[in-house]
């Protein structure tokens, strides 16, 4: 077996590992896992808000037309609202801006100082971020999809359903893509729920499902067939409140998939075991088309 073979086979290897364990890896997996050349990394640690933890990363297609204007995406990543860093996943960052998008990932305020509504209300700041300054860096903030995996798809979620959070700025969100993402999750009974949520007094009001209805923005809801941190049951409850409320939304289970596994697939030498990144491009530039 030659070097490099050799080299790619104990790569895939380690990563492979890596998948089934716990989130603080993930910051390793994106290290060691080979990106899409066709996306780069056009800004780094962008003030949204106060604070190290209130900053965000901006991707782009390495090639495009000069004055071009491209749909933005705005991904918020997981990790049980207690931990994740936005250098963790600019393999997700490069795989959609090679499909044609400006891609946004924020950093946002995570436990165990910063419960409910911290990060929702850092998610926000984002938003708002993002409609001032997205033209300046290529994109068209009026076209914009908000996706997220695990926690980062509640935050995404409550941005898109709850209008509390963007009031007129919300009239931007043309799509919502969840990816493993929990919407109903009352009562809260495993430690990251309690952790995050279990001090405000009314549960009902910290879920997407209580929100979702009428002039939601059409949704994708991703499930791993084996997901048993976040059960499919989460995506079937709100898909039940979109469709009764006449939203566009549409569930696609992969067979086989684990929780982390739903994100890992964006990465390129994953993306055989399930097709979460290009189901996800398919729907958002069905959404973002311009009219």
């Amino acid at each position: 077996m030659s070097r490099r073979l050799l080299w790619t086979a104990t790569g895939i290897g380690v990563l492979t590992g890596m998948i089934g364990l716990a989130w603080a890896p993930l910051q390793g997996f994106d290290l060691l896992v080979p990106k899409d050349s066709g996306g780069i990394r056009i800004a780094s640690g962008i003030a949204y808000g106060d604070g190290q933890r209130r900053m965000l990363d901006i991707y782009a297609p390495r090639v495009r037309k000069a004055g071009a204007q491209l749909p933005i995406i705005l991904f918020f990543y997981g990790g049980s609202w207690a931990s994740g860093t936005r250098a963790g996943y600019s393999f997700v960052g490069r795989a959609l801006a090679a499909q044609g998008f400006l891609v946004v990932i924020p950093d946002y305020r995570i436990g165990p100082e910063n419960l409910y509504p911290d990060f929702v209300t850092d998610g926000a700041d984002a938003v708002r971020w993002v409609i001032a300054h997205g033209q300046a860096y290529g994109g068209t903030p009026d076209r914009m999809v908000l996706s997220g995996h695990s926690a980062g798809a509640y935050i995404a979620a409550m941005l898109a359903m709850d209008r509390r959070w963007l009031g007129p700025a919300r009239r931007a969100i043309k799509g919502f893509v969840g990816i493993a993402g929990p919407y109903d999750f009352v009562p809260f009974d495993v430690p990251a729920s309690k952790a995050a949520f279990g001090q405000w007094p009314n549960p009902a009001e910290t879920q997407p499902v209580t929100w979702a209805g009428a002039g939601d923005p059409p949704s994708l809801l991703l499930v791993g067939g084996d997901d048993e941190t976040v059960r499919a049951r989460n995506s079937e409850a709100l898909a039940t409140r979109l469709q009764a409320a006449g939203v566009t939304v549409r569930i696609r289970r992969y067979p086989g998939i684990g929780h982390v596994g739903m994100v890992t697939a964006f990465a390129r030498p994953f993306r055989s075991r399930a097709p979460v990144l290009e189901d996800s491009v398919r729907f958002m530039r069905a959404v973002t088309a311009a009219d």
